[in-house]
């Protein structure tokens, strides 16, 4: 493969196997580790109150210590492009992989790097069925994604750019003008209507993604919150949240649950959650926040399709 080529892949596993695979060099590749798609964000990618914001919320949401200096090493790369000719992105068909992909193609301009910019992003894969993650395919698929990879055009870049900004920002209805945007980005429509419904639904205070895995203890035998990190991690569709973001998930979600040694069922609130009989926002008190704007300030309207500000905060 063409040493002038300058990777950057949604993670150390995918680089681990495009390592074996030779299709990229230690020299070459780039390994973007950040979850962009859960917590705060700053529009520009890389600044020092990016990093103290990203700092601070991985130690108050999930008590790890980010080091700024592990994320720098990666991307010093950027720094000296001189040899580089083109740059490939390797991201999934997710939420959790478009999120990072539009920071990353944002990160690009502001470091005044216009290298033509290819995509290779996995998803549907021709015979098989549901979607499949780069990791979990095949070489012989690998190499075939790398030969059909797509060259973003001027429209994909400004598009990618557009998304950032508005999610850094505090009006996430701004997006939805661009889930019909038609662009290189096979996934991004369904990306974005994903993020959308993550907001609490205005009848019962949990999202779709929260919904969805009450439905899972409802309709499993679940055995233990680790059981059903498990069965979320694999019926969770366009989210493409990992162990560690499904795990805070499933915390947030406790009241609804009864729990034993050796088996989790829905409760009562659980059950009236379900069925939207209850607005539970309030006493769920999730303080998650995604780019620019806290869960808690919005809900999802279906019948409008739509965020609202809640009431306390409507001012």
């Amino acid at each position: 493969m063409s040493d002038t080529t300058l990777h950057i892949t949604n993670g150390n596993a995918l680089t681990d196997y495009l390592l074996k695979l030779n299709i990229v060099t230690e020299a070459n590749v780039i390994s973007w580790q950040e979850t962009l798609c859960v917590g705060p964000t700053v529009e520009m990618v890389a600044s020092e109150e990016f990093f103290k914001v990203r700092k601070s919320f991985f130690k108050s949401f999930y008590d790890i210590s980010l080091s700024k200096k592990d994320i720098t090493s990666e991307l010093k790369k950027l720094d000296d492009i001189t040899n580089f000719t083109e740059i490939v992105l390797w991201f999934e068909y997710d939420l959790f992989c478009h999120i990072n992909m539009v920071a990353v193609i944002s990160l690009l301009e502001q470091k005044g790097i216009y290298l033509p910019i290819y995509l290779v992003c996995s998803g549907r894969v021709e015979g098989e069925k549901g979607l499949k993650g780069l990791g979990e395919l095949t070489p012989k698929q690998i190499h075939e994604h790398y030969a059909d990879k797509v060259k973003l055009n001027v429209d994909d870049i400004s598009l990618a750019k557009k998304v950032w900004k508005i999610y850094c920002g505090n009006d996430h209805n701004l997006l939805k003008p661009l889930i019909t945007r038609t662009s290189s980005f096979k996934y991004m429509s369904n990306c974005l209507k994903a993020h959308i419904k993550r907001f609490p639904d205005v009848r019962s205070g949990i999202s779709s993604l929260e919904y969805n895995i009450l439905k899972l203890v409802k309709e499993n035998k679940i055995t233990s919150r680790h059981h059903l990190v498990g069965y979320a991690l694999h019926y969770q569709g366009y989210y493409g949240y990992g162990d560690i973001q499904l795990a805070r998930v499933i915390d947030v979600l406790s009241l609804f649950f009864t729990e034993t040694e050796n088996s989790l069922t829905l409760n009562r609130k659980g059950h009236l959650a379900l069925e939207h009989q209850h607005n539970y926002q309030a006493e769920m008190n999730n303080t998650i926040q995604y780019g620019g704007v806290r869960a808690l300030d919005f809900k999802f309207d279906k019948q409008h399709n739509k965020l609202i500000k809640t009431i306390i905060n409507a001012n």
